[in-house]
């Protein structure tokens, strides 16, 4: 797989000046990640090579379209492993699951893919690493999120969930010198961080990761929506609400100075009443959004007169990560 591009690159946009009426600004990067991209691949060529019905636990990635559409072609979505026939094939969610989950499929003889994304991944190893030191791993995340029920399962006796910074006062480790953060792929790299400065004003000795778990498609999406969110009047982001990545954009997008930002799964969702006096409105999606859904958005704002369409590029992204070992024959062209 290629290296990530830096997270900055530069600001460019499109050619031709700043239209004097309305415009759309047009984040770049935007939309599928090389992690979702990857999920999605999997569960469609795992249709090709075993036919319907394949399974899968959770939600492939935090979509609502994607999920549908899935669902149309035969994909059934369960919550847990006791609901697959035995037998039957189950590919486990872009998020990861813990080792129980795994003893649980094998259990049920179950034919597992795992879908779970690389840099999800790395976090669980790291996880795993800690624990056989004995440190105490405190796990920035959301309560409840799958991803942070995988990783922690990998340490459960190591493992403490820290849900922002307000719930740093909370935590206590044993010792010390022996403390360590992780986090949640997802999340807002400035709450994040000052999540890490709390934990590190109470314990000194706290220490990093080996290296940043916030993924580099999470980072690239918030500077991108960093980079224009001062000029619009609006932001619109593209994302279902049980996406993680997708919420902490519209919280980046108001936090660096646009006027409003909603999210919407499709561009039905957008309220007319969102662009009145808006001149510039900007436009960006979660890591798990297919670029169709973006195409609706910019298609109905240029129905209300936003048909100047800029974009603002702060990254170019070329990662891509290999399908599942059981399916890299089938690797599309």
């Amino acid at each position: 797989m290629s290296a990530p591009v830096p997270l900055e690159v530069g600001i460019t946009r499109s050619a031709g000046s700043p239209a004097a009426g309305k415009r759309v600004l047009l984040a770049e990067p935007r939309g599928y990640c090389a992690g979702v991209d990857r999920a999605v691949e999997t569960v469609e060529k795992a249709l090709e090579k075993h036919g319907a019905p394949i399974y899968v636990r959770k939600e492939i990635v935090h979509n609502r379209h994607v999920v549908e559409t899935l669902a149309e072609r035969g994909v059934v979505f369960v919550e847990e492993t006791d609901e697959v026939p035995e037998g039957a094939v189950l590919v486990f969610s872009a998020h990861g699951v813990s080792p129980a989950v795994h003893a649980s499929a094998a259990e049920r003889s179950l034919r597992t893919i795992d879908a779970t994304c690389p840099l999800v991944t790395k976090v669980h190893q790291e996880a795993k690493r800690f624990a056989r030191d004995d440190y105490d791993i405190l796990l920035i995340g959301h309560e409840g999120h799958e991803e942070v029920e995988g990783t922690a399962g990998e340490a459960p006796d190591h493992v403490q969930l820290v849900d922002g910074p307000d719930a740093v006062d909370q935590v206590t480790v044993r010792d010390e010198a022996k403390v360590i953060w992780l986090s949640q792929t997802t999340l807002s790299v400035d709450e994040t961080m000052e999540t890490v400065q709390r934990l590190r004003a109470k314990f000194p000795l706290l220490q990093d990761p080996p290296s940043d778990d916030i993924c580099y498609a999470t980072q690239n999406r918030q500077v991108a929506v960093k980079a224009m969110a001062p000029e619009c009047d609006l932001v619109i982001v593209v994302g279902s609400r049980n996406s993680s990545n997708s919420v902490r954009l519209v919280e980046v997008a108001l936090g660096a100075g646009a006027r409003a930002a909603h999210l919407v799964d499709y561009a039905r969702e957008v309220d007319p009443a969102w662009l009145d006096g808006v001149r510039t409105v900007g436009i960006t999606s979660g890591a798990s959004v297919p670029e169709v859904l973006v195409r609706g958005v910019i298609d109905l704002l240029a129905e209300h007169g936003f048909a100047d369409v800029q974009s603002v590029t702060t990254a170019n992204e070329t990662l891509v990560f290999a399908l599942p070992r059981e399916l890299r024959s089938a690797r599309r062209a």
